[in-house]
Formats: structure tokens, C-alpha cells, sequence
């Protein structure tokens, strides 16, 4: 599994093109910046766009893992209630989970959606067993939270999340140490196509966004970011 996550990055890379980049940010925040060579231009834009998605990518992967080894050890499945990613059955009480990478993942309105999700599964669930115990569990895969009774649902992150998801006390040691070793290795075929990636991308901007004495042409860059000119 985390392999599929480091080859997703790799692949990532391979599929960006420089124009769906180039038409996330505002150029004028680049000039403001003082920005002057289309490798640093370049380099900005690709790194925002890069960490977003493998924060995304991350999130997915440990989501993922965490119904994986709860399947293992409590025979838990990928739930079909929206909202809900994990159930599971222990000690006659059906936990329903919502799983995200760390505990700072959302504001008021998306914790009340959380919330609300919680309550329609509950009722859905109590419709064909009404004598069901409901416990709903916010899961986050990583962090802390020194209080995880919220009232209505709990919030287990970090080492107490994954004791909960599988019984062992020590498996967010056991994860960490893995992921860390294979990360090295995987890391450096991630860098190797990254560099090839700037290179190309800082030539294809050159040639489409300088001009002849290698001053960026703004205007020319802003106009294509509107939608008014293309390359």
C-alpha cells in the first residue's frame, strides 16, 4: 500500500501540464514577488500544486489502510452511508467512522455536516435493528486530542485512533518506522522526476512566456491566464 501511494505521486508528476498549472495562480502575485526567472515561477506554482495533491493522496492512502487492518482484525467494512467510512462490530456496539489524515481537518459548518452524517446513519442503521448501540468516532489518522468525548460522537487521533481501529496498542509505532524507511527510497525516484518535470516546464515557459532578450512577458502571461490569448 505504500507503494501504490509513492507511485501515485511519480504518476502525478507525469501528468501535470504546464498550461492547467500556470491557470491556478494569479501572475500578477508572481510580479509582486518579484519573481524573474521562469524557474522560480515555475518552481511556485508546481510545489503548491504538488503538496496539495499529495496531502490528498496521503489522506486517501491512510484511510485506506486504517479499514484494511480493521477488516484484519474486527472484519469491519467500507461503509455505503454517506459520511461514514468504517463499521465495525465490537463488544456488541457498531462503530461507525469518519476517517481524516489530522485533527485541525475542518471548520464549524463541515464539523456539523460531520455531525449530522453521524445522526441520519444512526437512524438508518436503527431502522432494521432498533435495539442497535451506535457509537459514531471521528478518526483522524494522525495528532493529538486530549479530549475525545465531543458529546454526541468521539475524536481518537494519532496512537489512540489506530489502537481503537485494530486493539494494538503499538501499531502507530509499528506504521510510522515502515513508512518512514520505504519514504527514503521512494523519494528519490520522486526527485528524479521532479527535476525532469521543472526542466521541461521551464523551457516550455520560455519559449511560450519570454521574450527574445529572456524578460518574462507579463502581459503576454497574464492575457493567457484570463483566457483571452492562448499558446
Amino acid at each position: 500500500m505504500s507503494c501504490s501511494f509513492h507511485q501515485k505521486r511519480i504518476d502525478g508528476l507525469k501528468k501535470l501540464e504546464l498550461k492547467s498549472v500556470l491557470k491556478r495562480k494569479n501572475p500578477y502575485l508572481f510580479k509582486a514577488k518579484h519573481l524573474l526567472t521562469a524557474e522560480e515561477i515555475i518552481r511556485k506554482l508546481t510545489d503548491a500544486f504538488i503538496s496539495s495533491n499529495e496531502e490528498t493522496l496521503f489522506g486517501d492512502w491512510l484511510e485506506g489502510l486504517a479499514i484494511f487492518i480493521n477488516q484484519k482484525v474486527y472484519n469491519g467494512w467500507k461503509s455505503g452511508i454517506q459520511g461514514i467510512d468504517l463499521e465495525f462490530d465490537k463488544n456488541n456496539i457498531r462503530y461507525i467512522v469518519n476517517i481524516k489524515s489530522g485533527p485541525n481537518w475542518g471548520n464549524s459548518s463541515q464539523i456539523g455536516k460531520m455531525k449530522s452524517d453521524f445522526n441520519t446513519a444512526r437512524r438508518t442503521l436503527r431502522t432494521s435493528n432498533s435495539g442497535l448501540m451506535v457509537v459514531a468516532v471521528n478518526g483522524c489518522c494522525y495528532g493529538r486530542d486530549n479530549n475525545p468525548d465531543k458529546g454526541s460522537y468521539f475524536k481518537y487521533c494519532g496512537q489512540d485512533f489506530w489502537s481503537f481501529i485494530s486493539g494494538e496498542e503499538n501499531l502507530y509505532k509499528d506504521i510510522v518506522e515502515p513508512i518512514g524507511h520505504k519514504a527514503k527510497e521512494k523519494n528519490e525516484m520522486f526527485l528524479a522526476s521532479y527535476a525532469k518535470m521543472i526542466n521541461k516546464f521551464t523551457k516550455e515557459f520560455a519559449n511560450d512566456f519570454c521574450n527574445d532578450n529572456g524578460e518574462i512577458n507579463w502581459e503576454k502571461l497574464v492575457e493567457f491566464n484570463s483566457g483571452k490569448v492562448s499558446t
